[in-house]
C-alpha cells in the first residue's frame, strides 16, 4: 500500500509538471488533472475523489476568494489615485539621492502590500530610470532595491495572494505570517537590495532604455505619504493586534469581554480589509473627486488580476485533499518523522524544487503547501512554527527565478538587460532573498 501511495504522489508531481511545462496547459486545470489522477492510483472510488475535489476547493476558497478580492480592490484604488508614484516621490525627498536605493527598497516594500507586484514594478520603475539619469549611476543601483523590496513582500506579508494562500492551506495564523514576514523579509531586503545593488552596479552599468512615464499622474493632485501609509497599514495593525490580543502573552491580562469581541472582530482579515477598503473608497477616491462609476469601473477590472490566483488556490487545496484523504500525506508525514530533516526545511525544498522546474512562484508555493499540509496534521506544531513554515515555502518558491518564469522577462525587458545580465542581477537577488529568507526561518525555528 505504502508503495502504491508513493508512487501516486511521484507520478502526480511528474504530470503536473508535465502538463505545465511541456503541454503548456494552465495550472489550474493541470492540478485538478493531478487530483484526479493522484486518486485513481492510489485506489481511491471515482465518487470519493471528485467529493474530496469539491470539498478542499470549497474550504480553501472559503478564506482566500474574499481575502484576494478585497486585496485587489484595495491596490486599485491605490494605484489609480497616483499614491504608490506619491509615496515612491516622498521616500526619495526624504533620504536624498545618496541613500535612494534604500529609499526604493522601502517603498517597493510597503506598496507591494496593497498592490500586485508586476503592477506595482511597472508603476515605479520610471523613477529608477530618472534616478539614473540624473545620477549617472547604473540602473541596477535603484532597481534592484526596488525589486528586492516588491519581490519580498509579494512572497512573505499577506494580504498579498500567495502567503494568504498558503497560510490557509496549512492553517497558520495571519497575524503570525505577518509578523514573521516583516522579521524575515527586512534582513533579506536589505542584503539582497541596497547591499546587493552597490555591488553589483560596479560589474554591470546599465543606462536607463527610454520609458514614456504615464500622462495622467501630477504629483499635485495625489494623495498625501501619511494618508497613503496609514490606510495601507490600516489592516496590518488589526489582523496583528487581533493575534497578539488573543495569544497566550495576554491570556493574564483580564481584558473585557467587549474588548476582545471588538477586537477579534476588527482585526479578522475579512473586516480588516472592507475596513481599508471603505476608507481607501472614501478618502483615496470620492473625495478627490472620482466619480462613483469610475471606482465601480476601477473595482471590476481589479478582479480580472485576482482570478487566476484565487483558482490556483482553490485547486491547491482539492490538491491538498487528495493527498490527506488517500492516505499519502500521513505516509509523506511517517516517512519525514523518522529522519532527520526538519519540516521546515522539507517544506521549502519542495518549493525551490518546483519553482526551478516550473517558473511560477504561486504555483511553487500552492504545490508545496499542499504536500506539507497532511505533514502537519500528523505532528504537534505550535502556531507560530506553522507560520514559519509558510515564510519557509514562500523563500523556497522565490529562488532561482530564470528563463521560465515571467519575472524574469518582464524585469529584462523593462530595464534593458540581456538575459546574462538577467541572471546576474535578477535570478542572483530572488536567490539571495530565499537563502536569507530560509536562514531567518529556521534560526527563528529555534529560538522559539
Amino acid at each position: 500500500m505504502e508503495i502504491q501511495l508513493l508512487l501516486a504522489v511521484f507520478v502526480g508531481i511528474a504530470l503536473l509538471l508535465f502538463l505545465i511545462l511541456k503541454l503548456k496547459i494552465q495550472a489550474f486545470l493541470a492540478l485538478l488533472i493531478v487530483c484526479i489522477v493522484v486518486g485513481m492510483i492510489a485506489g481511491m472510488p471515482a465518487t470519493e475523489i471528485l467529493i474530496t475535489m469539491r470539498d478542499g476547493m470549497g474550504s480553501t476558497l472559503g478564506f482566500v476568494a474574499t481575502v484576494v478580492g478585497l486585496g485587489a480592490l484595495f491596490g486599485a484604488i491605490l494605484e489609480q489615485s497616483g499614491g504608490a508614484q506619491r509615496l515612491a516621490s516622498f521616500m526619495l525627498k526624504r533620504s536624498g539621492e545618496k541613500n535612494a536605493p534604500w529609499a526604493m527598497m522601502i517603498t517597493g516594500f510597503v506598496v507591494a502590500i496593497p498592490v500586485f507586484f508586476d503592477v506595482a514594478f511597472i508603476i515605479l520603475v520610471p523613477i529608477t530610470y530618472a534616478l539614473s539619469k540624473r545620477t549617472g549611476k547604473s540602473l541596477l543601483l535603484y532597481a534592484i532595491p526596488l525589486l528586492a523590496g516588491l519581490a519580498i513582500t509579494h512572497a512573505f506579508i499577506p494580504p498579498t495572494p500567495g502567503p494568504i494562500a498558503v497560510a490557509d492551506i496549512l492553517g497558520a495564523d495571519l497575524g503570525w505570517v505577518i509578523v514573521f514576514g516583516f522579521i524575515a523579509g527586512l534582513p533579506a531586503a536589505i542584503l539582497s537590495g541596497p547591499v546587493f545593488a552597490k555591488y553589483l552596479s560596479k560589474k554591470i552599468h546599465i543606462d536607463p532604455v527610454v520609458f514614456e512615464e504615464k500622462k495622467d499622474y501630477d504629483e499635485r493632485m495625489a494623495p498625501s505619504p501619511a494618508l497613503i501609509i496609514s490606510i495601507i497599514l490600516i489592516p496590518i495593525i488589526l489582523i496583528v493586534t487581533n493575534t497578539l490580543i488573543t495569544s497566550p502573552f495576554f491570556s493574564n491580562w483580564n481584558i473585557s469581554s467587549e474588548v476582545l469581541y471588538a477586537v477579534e472582530l476588527a482585526g479578522h482579515p475579512f473586516t480588516a480589509l472592507i475596513i481599508a477598503n471603505l476608507i481607501a473608497w472614501y478618502f483615496l477616491g470620492v473625495r478627490r473627486g472620482m466619480q462613483k462609476d469610475y471606482l465601480l469601473k476601477i473595482a471590476n477590472k481589479s478582479f480580472q488580476a485576482a482570478g487566476i490566483i484565487i483558482l490556483l488556490t482553490g485547486a491547491g487545496g482539492a490538491f491538498k485533499q487528495i493527498l490527506i484523504n488517500t492516505g499519502a500525506g500521513e505516509m509523506i508525514a511517517n516517512g519525514l518523522n523518522d529522519s532527520f530533516i526538519n519540516p521546515l526545511l522539507f517544506a521549502f525544498l519542495v518549493a525551490a524544487l518546483v519553482r526551478v522546474l516550473q517558473g511560477s512562484s504561486t504555483v511553487a508555493m500552492i504545490t508545496a503547501a499542499g504536500i506539507t499540509a497532511p505533514v502537519l496534521t500528523q505532528g504537534v506544531y505550535s502556531v507560530q512554527e506553522i507560520s514559519l513554515i509558510v515564510i519557509a515555502i514562500a523563500s523556497g518558491a522565490t529562488i532561482l527565478s530564470h528563463v521560465n518564469d515571467s519575472g524574469f522577462w518582464l524585469v529584462g525587458q523593462y530595464l534593458g538587460l540581456n538575459e546574462k545580465q538577467t541572471f546576474r542581477s535578477w535570478t542572483a537577488m530572488t536567490s539571495i532573498i530565499a537563502i536569507v529568507g530560509l536562514g531567518m526561518s529556521l534560526l527563528m525555528w529555534y529560538i522559539i
